[in-house]
């Protein structure tokens, strides 16, 4: 991003603070022309900003996606590599519950955003490498990432429906990884 004029810093500044606050509470539409009314700026000043929702939702992420991007690296250089499995599992639940932007970017991808894209692109490489590891230690050898990725929606989804979404979650992924060892 190129640097703004102090107007236009603080006026995208304010688009993301709504949308923040919006995110945060649940709100994943992000009407354009309803952040900008609520940030006081036109809905010209938003788009120019964020292109789209996904725009928008890429710059929220941005320094989680980064965070998980490290946590992944972490998991990837775990001697045991189902150990490291696992790290990677809870990294991703957590970036998903601490920041409902980072989970619906995973879900969609990050649009135009080139840093998010490629830090997701980043993150899927990290993943294919743990996953690879871990089969050679003994996790089932038809175990793709794209079925880790639903079973982390659905530990996500039930881990919700629970009064500790957080301490449910890390317990699910404790109880999944005995499944994934091969039979």
């Amino acid at each position: 991003m190129t640097d703004l004029r102090a107007d236009a810093a603080r006026n995208r500044a304010r688009v993301l603070d709504v949308a923040r606050r919006r995110v945060d509470d649940g709100d994943l539409a992000l009407p354009m022309n309803a952040l900008a009314a609520e940030a006081g700026v036109g809905v010209g000043t938003a788009y120019r900003h964020f292109r789209d929702r996904t725009g928008l939702l890429a710059a929220l992420a941005r320094p989680r996606v980064d965070v998980l991007l490290d946590d992944a690296r972490a998991a990837a250089a775990t001697d045991d590599a189902v150990a490291g499995l696992g790290a990677l599992l809870h990294a991703v639940l957590r970036a998903q519950r601490d920041d409902p932007a980072v989970a619906e970017l995973l879900r969609t991808g990050a649009g135009d955003d080139g840093h998010v894209a490629d830090v997701l692109r980043a993150l899927g490489d990290v993943a294919e490498h743990v996953l690879d590891r871990a089969k050679a230690q003994g996790v089932r050898a038809d175990l793709h990432a794209d079925d880790l990725r639903r079973l982390l929606c659905g530990v996500d989804h039930a881990a919700r429906l629970g009064p500790d979404p957080a301490a449910d979650a890390a317990r699910y992924v404790d109880m999944l990884l005995p499944g994934l060892r091969g039979a």
